[in-house]
């Protein structure tokens, strides 16, 4: 009859919250060596822990007090019964009667719910135990700390120890740091890709855009006007005038460059195609800018505006006392302009052109700027384009419409090839860019360079 007993002590152990066999095993074997007394008292002690599984069962976010209570009073009502049982078996056992089938039949009915009741207990008890720590999949619920204490090797072995003094150890915290949860955590990757600065491109602009079919451009132009016209009495020989030509040359001058990229990053990211080829196409219009302003002309380099402007002298018939940057521009305009040509540009560094805009006059106010104002860089009524290519000290204006014109014989070109030495046994691609052109400057006269350091 005994087996009942020690069944019923077991499962109860267990439901309220000893769920360790060993744990349950070991107090009932107590229960047994001890006789009729230490059997109520593992009873009693089985009673005694029933407000755990009620606090565990307390109200929280996200549960559900009505599956709780129902739950609790299920319990409450089969432990009941079975410490009845346990009362009935004893008495009958020191009588030396024998338990009916009838009572056996409703004693392992009660062990049949009291194991029911474990395991719906333990389920809910998972699901708290989810949704308080954010909650998730099923098949991935997350132990309790109970659980974790129950199932601890230390614990396990204090058990099995007989349960002898005290025990004590740590569990260890999930938190961001290296060696816990810290791995699990990826950064937000953004899809922006931040590139290098890109300087301003403004010396094509300044200048007239043409076509061209050949690999260089002849051009003839005057180099010589003496002009005698003059006014002749009637039956006078006329006077002669002297006009000569001569036939110039500009080769087209090719321009290129090239990256190596495997076949896997350009396949795997795709913003990376579009990102070469913005880059490579600026690179080429980077130097074809600093070819045409100072492109020297030899090898294979075009012949730059800049050097082969005329140099700034000061014209005569001006009296300037305290020269200034900003006289220094108006009289290299003037020089232009008794050259028979309109200006219709200034190119200096930046710097300088930041200096000029700070000029203020004895009152403290700007003389050529407006900190309000939404108008580009104007001075004496000429656009300017700043740029840093140009040097520090030095300036270029003129008529640059009509002193240049550009002929493109090739258009930027962006191909890209595996058949480039082993390429094709690396997986390896070869991006090429390249773009043709030549510079023409037929009236050096139209552009005047100089310094703009005042002595």
């Amino acid at each position: 009859m005994r087996h009942y007993i020690f069944a019923a002590l077991a499962v109860t152990l267990a439901l309220v919250g000893i769920s360790d066999a060993a744990m349950a095993a070991t107090t009932v074997a107590h229960a047994a060596s001890g006789g009729g007394h230490s059997l109520f008292g593992a009873v009693a002690m089985a009673m005694t822990a029933l407000p755990m599984a009620r606090e565990f069962g307390r109200k929280e976010a996200g549960g559900d007090d009505k599956t709780l209570e129902t739950l609790q009073k299920q319990l409450g009502d089969t432990l009941g019964e079975v410490k009845e049982f346990a009362k009935e078996f004893k008495a009958k056992s020191e009588a030396g009667e024998k338990v009916s089938t009838e009572t056996k039949e409703k004693a392992d009915k009660a062990l049949y719910e009291l194991e029911g009741l474990r395991g719906e207990i333990t389920e809910l008890s998972q699901k708290l135990a989810q949704s308080r720590r954010g909650g998730g999949d099923e098949d991935q619920q997350l132990k309790s700390l109970g659980r974790e204490v129950a199932n601890h090797a230390d614990v396990k072995s204090y058990v099995e120890g007989g349960c002898k003094g005290t025990i004590g150890f740590s569990v260890k915290a999930v938190t961001t740091a290296s060696g816990s949860a810290g791995g699990l955590i990826r950064p937000d990757r953004q899809t922006d890709i931040v590139g290098l600065p890109r300087m301003g491109l403004r010396v094509r602009d300044l200048l007239t855009p043409g076509r061209t079919d050949g690999n260089s451009i002849e051009f003839a132009k005057q180099v010589t006007r003496t002009n005698n016209a003059a006014a002749v009495a009637e039956g006078a020989q006329k006077p002669e005038s002297v006009y000569e030509w001569d036939v110039d040359d500009a080769p087209v001058r090719t321009v290129a460059h090239w990256i190596p990229v495997s076949r896997q990053a350009m396949d795997d990211v795709p913003q990376l195609e579009s990102l070469i080829d913005g880059e490579l196409r600026w690179g080429l219009d980077d130097v074809e800018d600093a070819e045409l302003l100072l492109g020297d002309g030899t090898g294979q380099h075009l012949n730059g505006l800049y050097t082969q402007a005329t140099a700034y002298s000061q014209p005569a018939g001006v009296t300037i006392t305290g020269e200034t940057k900003i006289d220094r521009l108006r009289l290299a305009i003037l020089q232009v302009e008794l050259a028979d040509f309109a200006p219709d540009g200034i190119v200096i560094h930046p710097t300088q052109w930041a200096n000029i805009e700070l000029t203020k006059d004895a009152a403290g106010g700007y003389i050529f700027a407006n900190p309000q104002g939404i108008a580009g860089p104007v001075l004496w009524g000429r656009p300017v384009v700043p740029s840093k290519r140009i040097g520090t000290s030095n300036f270029l204006t003129g008529n640059f419409k009509l002193a240049g014109q550009i002929f493109d014989r090739m258009d930027t070109e962006v191909r890209i090839s595996d058949q480039d030495r082993d390429n094709f046994i690396k997986n390896m691609l070869t991006v090429r860019a390249e773009k043709r052109l030549a510079l023409v400057v037929r009236r050096p006269a139209a552009l005047v360079k100089g310094s703009l350091t005042i002595a």
